[in-house]
């Protein structure tokens, strides 16, 4: 038997996404509220073309945007392609290490909502040294979203490691694409709901 390869591509506005919201592409996104407006903005168009209604991007420390990530889920039929698993991948791609942090830069995950247990789960291992969040869980289960057994504790158990977490950062703009996706009907997505 032959496997398939496993491949996902960024849809192609998302460049447009960082030009709107960034205008020169190698602009400083200084603030954790502009690096959390880029990632709104991308989970905003993901819902607008009919993807899951959450973005991510991983950023250096000097707020260069490493790389953007949207979820792609149902796109590439895939449950392991959420926004925060994006980013962290294409990250390391860009940088040629499977360790964001191998170099001494402190790059930060911005997410527009709390990981759920498995973005948990990679968030250690990627070599990042903060999380920055917008809505929280509680927001994604408030529409059906199961977000998996993560630790009650997860925020001491990130910092345990080094890594700094935010909440919170413009948690009304990024709830708000959510309740856009849930008017919608955008198809909730857990494996138990079929």
């Amino acid at each position: 038997m032959t496997y398939p390869s496993l491949t996902l591509q960024l849809p192609p506005w998302i460049h447009e996404v960082i030009h709107e919201v960034g205008g020169d592409i190698q602009r400083s996104f200084v603030t954790d509220e502009e690096r959390m407006g880029l990632a709104v903005a991308l989970s905003a168009r993901s819902v607008e073309e009919g993807g899951g209604p959450f973005g991510a991007c991983v950023f250096d420390d000097s707020g260069h945007l490493v790389a953007p990530g949207v979820n792609l889920v149902v796109p590439a039929g895939t449950s392991i392609a959420h926004a925060e698993m994006v980013a962290l991948a294409l990250a390391q791609q860009v940088l040629g290490s499977f360790d964001l942090g191998a170099d001494g830069v402190a790059r930060q995950l911005v997410t527009s909502t709390e990981p759920c247990a498995q973005c948990f789960g990679a968030v250690p291992w990627s070599g990042v040294r903060r999380v920055v969040c917008g809505a929280t869980t509680e927001d994604a289960e408030a529409i059906g979203f199961d977000e998996g057994p993560k630790p009650e504790r997860w925020i001491d158990e990130l910092q345990r490691r080094g890594i700094e977490v935010r909440l919170g950062v413009l948690r009304a703009e990024a709830n708000a694409v959510l309740q856009d996706y849930a008017t919608r009907g955008g198809p909730i997505y857990n494996a138990q709901t079929g």
